[in-house]
């Protein structure tokens, strides 16, 4: 049996200045990891993130990608980078992409 990791990727459903981000970015998104690794999935339901910066509180609207694909350095290269093209595209200061083992019964 292989080692498997969960990738997994909290996107905003809003640019900082509050516009809506398009459902088609989300959608590429999705697209970009299934042609990549053969499978994606996506909640759609609104996750809420609450957090402060410079004694301002901030809200976000959420929605979590995922993955779950082989536990190699290949792969963790390219979600660090697949991320920097995210924080470009959502003009975020952050996006969090976080990996988890995991392993499938």
């Amino acid at each position: 049996m292989s080692a498997l990791r969960r990738y997994e990727i909290l996107l905003p459903r809003q640019f900082n200045d509050g516009r809506s981000v398009p459902d088609a970015l989300i959608g590429q998104a999705v697209v970009e990891l299934r042609s990549r690794f053969g499978a994606a999935s996506c909640e759609i339901q609104i996750i809420q993130g609450f957090w402060h910066q410079g004694g301002e509180l901030y809200r976000d609207n959420l929605i979590r990608l995922f993955v779950d694909v082989a536990d190699t350095e290949e792969s963790r290269e390219f979600f660090r980078d697949f991320k920097e093209q995210l924080k470009e595209r959502f003009q975020q200061l952050e996006i969090y992409v976080t990996s988890h083992p995991i392993e499938v019964l």
